[in-house]
């Protein structure tokens, strides 16, 4: 296994610390999976030890559209892990737990719908106070707004060019709208 695959392990507290608003934002996830509100598979993009350690206190629960998910994100697991470590390279270095967010947004940017109902927030204001508080960089660079997961998919065109860009500038782009249109 890679380096960049490697697992990390966490404590428990790690998951749970009230001075952490991911512990807020995480529970609102873990709801809206249960719920059916999301696209996350069964452990939301995370290795095993991680998702038994996030949820330390919450009652478990598969379905059988969260294992085809868990498959379908296997399937993607490469693509997955780019956008790990791209979230990864712009945290804010606060908690540990910015790691765990950066499985989780990755794995809910390989849904089909917006970002923030992939995730099960309420808004797109919500999932924005989300990535300014893990990865505030990240949030600078989207300085024209573009919608999240076009957004993170450009930076992988444009770090690695590893993606294809369909267009030289946003602006020559014929669905310059599906990126900076409304999300409601």
């Amino acid at each position: 296994m890679s380096a960049a695959l490697a697992r990390t392990r966490w404590s428990t507290a790690e998951y749970h610390s009230n001075d952490d608003p991911n512990t807020r934002f995480v529970e609102q996830i873990l709801a809206a999976q249960r719920t059916g509100l999301t696209c996350l598979p069964d452990q939301l993009g995370l290795f095993t030890h991680d998702y038994q350690q996030l949820i330390a206190g919450h009652t478990a629960s598969t379905t059988e559209q969260g294992q085809l998910r868990q498959q379908l994100l296997e399937l993607r697991r490469d693509e997955w892990q780019d956008l790990v470590n791209l979230l990864l390279k712009h945290r804010a270095h606060r908690h540990a737990s910015e790691r765990l967010m950066a499985h989780i947004v990755a794995a809910a940017s390989l849904g089909s719908e917006h970002l923030w109902r992939d995730l099960g927030m309420q808004s797109r204001d919500q999932l924005r106070q989300l990535l300014t508080h893990n990865f505030p960089s990240l949030v600078q660079h989207n300085d024209r707004d573009m919608r999240w997961k076009k957004f993170f998919y450009k930076q992988l065109c444009e770090q690695e060019g590893g993606y294809v860009c369909r267009s030289p500038t946003c602006e020559q782009c014929p669905t310059y709208h599906d990126c900076f249109g409304d999300e409601s």
